[in-house]
């Protein structure tokens, strides 16, 4: 008889084991538990597969996954080694969002600040949203194009950037043997054939304010009482680049050799940097270690995070203030020490973190001419609060 329980008496059934029928059966433990198992004759034997627990499988779904099973004896297939078969097959077809987000892991010691981190992050996640949920191996051309495709025109710094990185995760999910044959995302010989060519991209200097306009822009900025326009100052009067000054955190501060000591891992060149500290700038570490909230010099909105890579930015343009970044003021810096200063170019490169010189010439230089730099830097912040110098 098939069909011998309800969905009630299933429910209120005690300990024991009660057949629904074709080899449907439930089983109710000493502590309540309910599972479903089939049993099936296999080779002079009845073993029996489990369907699932009864909360997580009504009666009719469970009666419907009995039947495939039984379908599948009665071609000859073990339901138990077919289900496990199945299994092995899935992980072995690992998703694109998966070998992505292993790839971001990997590679995140490579990359020396939070934001190159968040973008590849925001890239893969939101912007290659349709290939997360595809496995790896199915991934091809029409699935990368119906990605680069809407955005190719509109946005090609992001669009080529997107690409590269979509190239990334399927090479190293090739490198892990989850997929073979050439890569749908490479350029070079495929989709440049597919895709126009985008249109050529100034790749001059940030825009930088005049040096002789940085006086009057300080005097601006002084009157903004915000950690981004701190963070700004901070900035330009250490002539330090944008990511140097977002991640700085209290312990690198030496307040008593007023030395702002940046570790390799965050420099562009990956070699330390000392950098001396004005008066103004240690005036605004002194004004802003009173409001201490974390190991950040210049928190962000988000607890325990440092400001955002575009809050400087956006302190420049609600100044109303045309063609300059944070990151110009240290061309700005630069030409106001050759140009206005007897300063040795050498000790002004020193100060940008620049490598001056072959590697013989760098080997023999193992001092970083720190009080030749502090009495730039002294300069700098005379001129910027417009004294000689």
């Amino acid at each position: 008889m098939v069909g011998r329980l309800t969905a009630l008496t299933a429910s209120r059934a005690g300990p024991g084991i009660y057949p629904d029928g074709d080899g449907l059966y439930l089983c109710v433990s000493k502590t309540g538990r309910r599972t479903w198992v089939f049993r099936f004759s296999w080779q002079g034997r009845r073993p029996e597969m489990g369907l699932g627990n009864f909360d997580d499988l009504p009666l009719i779904d469970a009666r419907d996954a009995a039947a495939a099973a039984r379908k599948l004896v009665r071609a000859g297939i073990n339901p138990i080694e077919a289900r496990r078969t199945e299994r092995i097959e899935k992980q072995s077809r690992r998703l694109f969002g998966d070998i992505a987000d292993d790839l971001i892991a990997a590679k995140s010691h490579e990359w020396r600040n939070e934001k190159h981190r968040e973008q590849w992050r925001i890239s893969l996640e939101k912007a290659a949203a349709p290939l997360r949920a595809l496995p790896v191996d199915m991934i091809e051309t029409d699935h990368i194009l119906s990605v680069l495709a809407p955005i190719w025109n509109e946005t090609p710094e992001s669009a080529a950037r997107l690409r590269q990185r979509i190239e990334a995760v399927l090479n190293a999910a090739r490198a892990k043997g989850l997929r073979s044959g050439d890569n749908p995302a490479t350029w070079r010989g495929h989709l440049e054939h597919l895709l126009p060519k985008r249109p050529g991209v100034a790749r001059g200097h940030h825009a930088a304010l005049d040096y002789r306009e940085a006086p009057a822009f300080m005097r601006q900025l002084s009157e903004l009482d915000t950690v981004a326009a701190r963070a700004l100052e901070f900035t330009i009067y250490t002539a330090a680049r944008s990511g140097e000054t977002y991640g700085a955190t209290w312990p690198e501060i030496d307040a008593k050799q007023a030395v702002w000591i940046i570790p390799a891992t965050r420099m562009k060149a990956g070699r330390a940097h000392r950098v001396p500290l004005s008066e103004p700038a240690r005036d605004i570490l002194a004004t802003l270690s009173t409001r201490r909230v974390s190991d950040y010099v210049f928190p962000g909105m988000k607890r325990g995070k440092p400001l955002s890579h575009v809050a400087m930015a956006k302190v420049i343009e609600r100044l109303g203030v045309e063609n300059a970044t944070p990151h110009g003021f240290r061309s700005a810096f630069r030409d106001w020490a050759g140009n206005e200063t007897n300063h040795h170019r050498e000790v002004a490169e020193a100060a940008l973190a620049h490598v001056v010189g072959d590697a013989a010439e760098q080997a023999y230089r193992r001092g970083d001419a720190l009080e030749k730099r502090r009495a730039l830097m002294d300069d700098w912040a005379a001129y910027l609060a417009g004294q000689s110098s």
